[in-house]
């Protein structure tokens, strides 16, 4: 009997990546433990191993297609004794019950929180033209026709067929099974098509129709006749342009700065770093993530994070540290950095940078932190606001280290001065508990040697 090779979810939150590369070809004879592909996930890329023994007889999903759903079928093995009239079989019977059972049976109306959350992902398999399974992708939940019949429509869909005011019971589908898609809607509002108005129980204010969408970059560029040069989304990039709208529309953010004076701190890392004779050198960013764990021992209740259910508090300070990357921005993380030493935070820092720039990082490395810190004082940048990286409820912004005149007993001098902006979730972190994290901070940073301790 065939097996089918399915796209295998890499990390608890993956709903769909791009097979970057086959390591086997058809006809490859497969053992269990072989390397078979390589999958691109939103923030790495990661091999994937056979779990049975065959022949690959037939690869359904080529090298560099984006968007593939998890547990879509990648490929078909043919076990022993098998040739390829087994393939036609499989493929036949994998399509027809799958077909009838998404035309037969009606899906539930999603509610609005899985819709929003949901979106985007199936704006991008549509864009792909890759229609998810329907264990994965959100229900196509029938609204009635004029006639009583069921129209089904991805939740994509009638959203925009919603806003737009279109009526879905005089679109025809272009998806599965008569299914109305992004595309659909797309087409029926370039061609100018009106919509029917529901009919109401009881007279009702008419409703204030919504104010039309601006051109997009594309659109206005095409339209005003620029030079431009465009590159499709990576997967990593789409995700951050979620997350972080996300988290600016959603979450309460404020800002709390302070000063501080690190003329100790470079004095100590100097010393330190002589020590070594280069066997790890340590940064300025390794005092600032030790600095930060170390604070949160302190002041737990700025180690938390929200949720509809209650607050959590955090027992560790696992410390998401923001890596650039060509891809774009990766936070992997230094687990329980209050409990370790400035070595061991410089030579993790120096290995998980590096693999996070090569897409080599395993999820569990960069997903899961419980505070996130951003420095970009290394490119001369003196002060900025960081957003914050759900669902943690702070990050903090590190600016660059620079000589200021500094007042010290009514008398001017001149001290080194970096300056830091903690981004704060008002929703479980009040501005005391935030100017308290950050006394506690400045103090540890402004006395190094606490820090070795």
């Amino acid at each position: 009997m065939t097996i089918e090779i399915l796209m295998p979810a890499l990390s608890p939150t993956m709903t769909e990546g791009t097979l970057a590369k086959w390591h086997k070809q058809e006809g490859d004879e497969i053992v269990a433990g072989d390397v078979i592909a390589e999958i691109e996930t939103d923030k790495a890329t990661m091999e994937v191993e056979a779990v049975d023994e065959g022949r690959l007889g037939k690869i359904l999903v080529a090298e560099g297609t984006e968007g593939v759903a998890v547990n879509q079928p990648i490929a078909i093995l043919l076990e022993e004794g098998e040739d390829e009239s087994a393939l036609e079989q499989a493929q036949s019977g994998a399509a027809k019950p799958s077909a009838e059972a998404s035309a037969q049976e009606p899906q539930p109306e999603e509610p609005p929180a899985a819709r929003s959350a949901d979106g985007a992902g199936e704006a991008a398999a549509e864009k792909q033209g890759v229609t998810p399974p329907a264990s994965q992708r959100p229900s196509a939940a029938p609204t009635a026709g004029a006639g009583g019949d069921r129209i089904f429509a991805s939740p994509l869909a009638r959203r925009m067929a919603e806003q737009a005011g279109l009526d879905l019971a005089q679109l025809k589908g272009s998806g599965p099974n008569g299914r109305i898609v992004k595309a659909d809607i797309e087409a029926a509002l370039a061609g100018g098509k009106a919509a029917a108005p529901a009919p109401t129980a009881e007279a009702a204010p008419a409703p204030t129709a919504p104010a039309a969408a601006g051109p997009g970059a594309k659109q206005l560029a095409d339209l005003l006749g620029l030079k431009y040069r465009q590159e499709p989304l990576s997967n990593i990039r789409r995700t951050i342009a979620r997350r972080l709208t996300e988290a600016k529309q959603q979450v309460p953010h404020f800002y709390l700065t302070v000063d501080c004076e690190v003329d100790a701190l470079l004095q100590t890392r100097k010393q330190l770093n002589e020590r070594t004779e280069g066997d790890v050198k340590i940064s300025v960013n390794d005092f600032v993530i030790r600095a930060a764990a170390l604070a949160l021992k302190q002041i737990p209740a700025a180690n938390v994070s929200y949720d509809e259910s209650g607050v959590l508090y955090y027992e560790h300070a696992d410390i998401s540290v923001a890596v650039a990357t060509p891809n774009g921005l990766i936070t992997p993380i230094v687990k329980e950095a209050e409990n370790k030493g400035l070595a061991t935070i410089a030579r993790e820092m120096k290995d998980l940078a590096a693999r996070a720039r090569e897409g080599k990082l395993k999820p569990e490395e960069y997903q899961g932190g419980t505070f996130s810190l951003s420095n970009l004082g290394m490119y001369g940048i003196k002060h900025f606001d960081a957003i914050i990286n759900p669902p943690q409820g702070c990050i903090l912004a590190v600016g660059a280290g620079e000589q200021r005149p500094v007042v010290r007993n009514g008398s001017l001098g001149i001290a080194t001065v970096m300056s830091c902006t903690l981004s704060v979730d008002h929703r479980v972190v009040d501005g005391a508990i935030g100017a308290e994290y950050l006394t506690a901070f400045k103090k540890l940073i402004e006395d190094p040697i606490s820090m070795l301790l």
